[in-house]
């Protein structure tokens, strides 16, 4: 993760502003719909456990859309603009770059039925379609918890001694930057294969492998500075690990 998206541990960052509110402006809970929608119609579904039949439902919306593509718009913002916009307003600039580079709208039509959308101050016309609306209530109570069915060893085993990688990101990652180079043991070996849902280039992510929960010395991440008598969990990737 690039510095904006993982700030564990740093100090001097003065005060934080936490908002319990989850959503803020009425518009937001329309982009968290749009964001749903377009999970719950992705074609990566069909390859989902258990199968769903996205092929049969009427829908024009033919890419694949996961939490992954939505985590990879925000990080390739610029720092300044990452910490300019709130979040849902982070999602909406990402979600629109992805139709226009998929080709689903031009910018130039984007534009256009943004003005419209706020000359008329926000009207939506309705519109309903059961075979979609009834995909999309399926995964919300399903999801995909991006386990695929594989043949396989995963490599390490319980109470197995493993460094973790410091892999460059380039896209995206999941490795917390914390965790880089450090020594830790390993506590379970998850059944199954688990898929990260988009490719994340060098930093070795995409295709289905093996998942494990690591144990760490807090001493071994943060030194002095640890607490006593405490233990560090993470869930890592194979990919992150070596002997």
């Amino acid at each position: 993760m690039k510095l904006q998206h993982n700030l564990g541990g740093l100090e001097g960052l003065g005060p934080v502003d936490f908002e319990k509110r989850v959503f803020v402006e009425p518009w937001e809970t329309r982009i968290f719909g749009i964001h749903v929608a377009m999970m719950a119609l992705s074609q990566h579904l069909k390859e989902a456990i258990p199968k769903y039949p996205i092929d049969q439902v009427p829908t024009s919306f033919k890419s694949t859309w996961t939490w992954a593509d939505l985590r990879k718009g925000a990080e390739a913002m610029h720092p300044f603009d990452y910490f300019k916009y709130r979040y849902y307003e982070k999602w909406l600039g990402g979600i629109s770059a992805f139709f226009v580079s998929q080709g689903y709208i031009s910018q130039e039509e984007l534009v256009a039925k943004t003005s419209a959308y706020l000359k008329e101050k926000g009207s939506i016309p309705e519109s309903r379609n059961e075979p979609i609306d009834n995909q999309i209530i399926e995964y919300l109570r399903v999801g995909d918890p991006g386990e695929r069915e594989l043949a396989g060893e995963p490599k390490f085993s319980k109470n197995d001694t493993i460094r973790v990688k410091n892999v460059p990101p380039v896209d995206h990652t999941r490795l917390p930057g914390h965790l880089r180079g450090k020594t830790g043991i390993v506590d379970k070996v998850y059944s199954g294969f688990y898929v990260y849902f988009c490719s994340t280039g060098p930093d070795g992510l995409g295709e289905p492998m093996p998942v494990y929960r690591v144990r760490f010395d807090p001493k071994e991440i943060w030194g002095e500075l640890a607490e006593e008598k405490s233990v560090v969990y993470a869930d890592l990737y194979e990919t992150y690990l070596e002997s």
